[in-house]
């Protein structure tokens, strides 16, 4: 068979591209299985389990890991109160990454609406949301979460109001950098001599270059929030019981930690493979994203 030197192989599809990236990067690969492993303990997790880690078995108590003459959910241990650890862990998941995805989400949009307005508006506008951000930032956001929880008391809801609240600048900062960069290139020019109006150039022109800053910042975020959670679940003023994260095993097992270190080990670990896995899919995602840096990736995904 012969092959015509006229003919240009068509380039792959961009999910193949970014499957092949994805193989190039092992490190990557691997933090995109464990997430998906979480994200389906998640979902499915207190469908499955959350019967066996409300039932409570005294003579079980603080039962250490890998003693499987109780059952494989026992593989982990038990806790003060006998239940599994791992029934435990898994519906724990569900809170946790609930509680991070919606302070995340709402922090984003709110954040990235708010930096394109004052990227692109007047200068008063501008000033005026700047002077927002400032106050907020002006507040560690851990002692604004402990004043805010304790004041309209520990919930859900307020859990994620509150974290988003604290992450808003960020994103905020970060759009209306890069609107003021990007609103001065020729194609944002060329779309205002076309009459298009500023909402559609902000929304149709900006926002899809702003989009993969956005995304890594996203990834490192939820990881920051997941740990600003642990962290007041841990001091008692997050997830109340009987709803479980895994901030609030952690500090349930913290007064064991002699005589049962894995009641805080085990969820602990979740946490930091967790934290881990965002960072290391951040890292990749901010070289995939990159068209002056992906063809790394591009070229390692060809050797293999």
């Amino acid at each position: 068979m012969t092959h015509d030197p006229d003919i240009i192989p068509a380039e792959p599809g961009t999910l193949t591209r970014f499957r092949r990236m994805l193989m190039a990067d092992k490190f990557a690969l691997a933090a995109v299985i464990f997430l998906t492993i979480v994200v389906l303990m998640a979902i499915l997790g207190p469908m499955l389990l959350d019967a066996s880690a409300q039932r409570q078995n005294l003579r079980g108590r603080n039962a250490p890991p890998f003693d499987l003459d109780q059952g494989w959910l026992m593989i982990l241990g038990a806790d003060a109160l006998g239940r599994p650890l791992l029934s435990r862990i898994v519906v724990a998941a569900q809170n946790t990454i609930m509680v991070a995805a919606g302070a995340v989400v709402f922090s984003a949009l709110t954040g990235t609406l708010l930096g394109l307005l004052a990227g692109y508006s007047g200068p008063r506008t501008s000033q005026v949301i700047l002077r927002m951000a400032d106050v907020i930032m002006s507040f560690p956001s851990l002692l604004l979460a402990v004043i805010v929880l304790y004041v309209l008391g520990p919930s859900v809801v307020n859990l994620i109001i509150v974290l988003a609240i604290t992450r808003i600048p960020v994103y905020l900062r970060t759009t209306r950098a890069e609107v003021l960069e990007i609103r001065e290139r020729m194609f944002v020019q060329a779309a205002q001599v076309m009459g298009a109006s500023r909402w559609r150039i902000a929304m149709r022109h900006i926002l899809p270059v702003v989009f993969p800053t956005l995304m890594t910042i996203a990834t490192l975020d939820f990881a920051f929030v997941m740990l600003a959670e642990s962290a007041l679940s841990f001091l008692g003023i997050g997830i109340q019981p009987p709803d479980i994260t895994w901030g609030l095993m952690i500090s349930q097992g913290r007064q064991y930690l002699t005589t049962a270190w894995w009641l805080s080990f085990w969820p602990g670990l979740a946490i930091i493979l967790t934290t881990l896995s965002l960072n290391l899919l951040s890292n990749w995602l901010r070289i995939a994203l990159d068209p002056t840096q992906r063809w790394r990736l591009e070229m390692k995904g060809r050797r293999s």
